[in-house]
C-alpha cells in the first residue's frame, strides 16, 4: 500500500530520493561509471517495469548505461544542493522498462561524492545504503571481480491490514482519534497548492552536538527519535504563531517513516524494496511546554503507536485515499490531500553506522539524503547519523516554507541542540 501510495504522489510530481556518499579515492570517472554500471547489472537492477494495476514491477536485467552528471568541484556538502534540487524535481520517464537510478559526482583534490537518484516507490533506505556500498566497494577496489553478495529482488510483503491479528481491528479503532487530531491540526498557509515543487538545504550537527543528543535523550527517557521530533515541532512553531488565535486547529502534526525490516522478518536479508510504515504525532504546544515536556508527550504516542503496531501499514483513512484518488483529477487530488492531511513537516532516521560494514576502528563514510517533500509533507527532515556526526537534509516546498523561513527553522533547531542540558 505505501509503494502505491508513492506512486500516487508520483503522478503529481517527481517523488524521487538521493543518498551522498563520500569516497576517499581520487576521482575517475571511468573507474567509476564501470562501478557503477557493473554494479547494478550484476545485482540484476535494470530494466524496471511497472504493473500500475497490480502493484507490483520486476527487472528485466541485463547491462545498462547509467547518466552520470559531473559537478564542478567543490565542498562536498554545499556543492551537490543544487543538483540535489534539480534531481528532485526531475521525473523518471516511465517507458515499458526503464532504468530507475540516476547519479552525479562532486569530485575533490583527493576524494569524490557520490549521489544516488532513485525512484523512490521501489527502494527504501536501507537498500539505497546496502547498493551503493558495493558500487563504493567495486570503486575502491577495481581490480578485484565484481560478485557482490546478491540480493532478493522479491522479498515478501508483510505490511498489509491482514499481515497479523487484531491489526485492522487497531486500526479501526484507533481512526477516530486520527482525525480528532486531523481536525485539530493548523493548516499551513499555501501560496499556490497546486506548485508541488521542491527545494533543498543541508546542515550538520558535530560530535559534541550529537554526543548531547544521546545523552539528552537517555537522561529524559525518550528515544532519540522523539527527541528530533520534539525539535522539528518547536523549530516550527514560531514561523506560525497566528495558529495559536485559532481555538479548534491550533495542533502541529509531524509524520514520521518507520523501517519494517524488523517486523517483518527480513532484517540482514539483502532485501531489496520498500519496507516502509508510518506514523503521526500531534501536540497543542501550548505556552510554556518546555523542550523536555514535549519530548516526554511525544515519547507517550509513539510508544503507544508501537505498542499496538499502528505503523504496520497505512492509517485507513490513507488506505480509502489511495483507492479513491484515481477518480479525481490531480488538482483535485492534491486539493484533498491539503484537506484531510494538514501535516507540518516529517523526519525520516537512518543510522549509517549500524548498516555500513567496515574495519573495526573505521568510521562510516560521510553520508546524506534527500527526499521529495510530495503533497502531504511540505518539509522533510532526512537525519543521517554517520560516523560522529548527523547530517541533515532538509527538503521543503516554497510555497509553504520560503528559504529565509527554513534558514531561520535551521537556527533554531542548532540553537536548541546547542542549549541541550540533560
Amino acid at each position: 500500500m505505501f509503494q502505491r501510495t508513492m506512486l500516487q504522489w508520483n503522478d503529481l510530481h517527481p517523488y524521487n530520493a538521493i543518498h551522498v556518499v563520500r569516497i576517499p579515492a581520487a576521482f575517475d570517472s571511468e573507474r567509476l561509471a564501470r562501478a557503477v554500471n557493473g554494479t547494478l547489472a550484476a545485482h540484476g537492477l535494470t530494466g524496471l517495469t511497472l504493473d500500475r494495476g497490480r502493484g507490483t514491477y520486476e527487472y528485466r536485467g541485463g547491462p545498462v548505461t547509467c547518466e552520470i552528471r559531473i559537478l564542478a568541484a567543490g565542498d562536498r556538502h554545499r556543492a551537490p544542493c543544487e543538483e540535489i534540487e534539480r534531481q528532485l524535481n526531475t521525473p523518471f520517464i516511465q517507458g515499458e522498462s526503464f532504468n530507475p537510478f540516476r547519479f552525479f559526482a562532486v569530485p575533490e583534490p583527493a576524494a569524490v561524492s557520490l549521489g544516488l537518484v532513485y525512484f523512490h516507490a521501489i527502494a527504501d533506505a536501507e537498500a539505497i545504503v546496502l547498493l551503493l556500498r558495493d558500487i563504493v566497494t567495486a570503486y575502491l577496489h577495481p581490480g578485484e571481480p565484481s560478485r557482490p553478495q546478491p540480493f532478493n529482488l522479491h522479498p515478501p510483503y508483510r505490511d498489509g491490514l491482514f499481515s497479523r491479528p487484531g491489526l485492522l481491528a487497531g486500526k479501526i479503532a484507533a481512526l477516530p482519534v486520527h482525525i480528532r487530531n486531523m481536525r485539530h491540526t493548523c493548516r499551513l498557509v499555501c501560496r499556490d497548492v497546486q506548485d508541488l515543487t521542491t527545494a533543498f538545504t543541508f546542515f550538520t550537527l558535530g560530535s559534541e552536538d550529537l554526543k548531547s543528543l544521546v545523552t539528552t535523550a537517555k537522561a529524559w527517557d525518550v528515544k532519540l527519535n522523539d527527541l528530533f521530533l520534539a525539535l522539528l515541532v518547536n523549530s516550527l512553531s514560531p514561523t506560525t504563531h497566528w495558529r495559536l488565535g485559532d481555538p479548534k486547529r491550533r495542533h502541529i502534526s509531524i509524520g514520521c517513516i518507520v523501517n519494517l525490516r524488523k517486523e517483518t522478518g527480513l532484517a540482514g536479508r539483502r532485501a531489496f524494496g520498500l519496507f516502509l510504515g508510518s506514523w503521526l504525532v500531534t501536540h497543542g504546544l501550548p505556552e510554556g511546554t518546555t523542550l523536555q515536556q514535549l519530548a516526554g508527550d511525544i515519547r507517550r504516542q509513539t510508544l503507544a503507536l508501537k505498542q499496538r503496531r499502528l505503523y504496520l501499514s497505512p492509517s485507513l483513512d490513507m488506505v480509502l485515499s489511495c483507492l479513491l484518488l484515481p477518480r479525481f483529477s490531480p488538482p483535485q487530488r492534491i486539493k484533498v490531500y491539503r484537506k484531510n492531511y494538514p501535516l507540518w513537516g516529517g523526519i525520516t532516521n537512518l543510522n549509517l553506522n549500524s548498516l555500513w560494514e567496515r574495519p573495526p576502528g573505521e568510521k562510516a563514510p560521510d553520508y546524506f539524503r534527500a527526499v521529495s517533500a510530495g503533497p502531504v509533507t511540505p518539509l522533510v527532515l532526512s537525519v543521517t547519523t554517520a560516523g560522529d556526526a548527523v547530517n541533515i537534509g532538509i527538503s521543503y516546498r516554497p510555497v509553504f516554507f520560503d528559504r529565509p523561513a527554513v534558514e531561520q527553522l535551521k537556527a533554531r533547531f542548532v540553537e536548541m541542540v546547542k542549549q541541550l542540558q540533560p
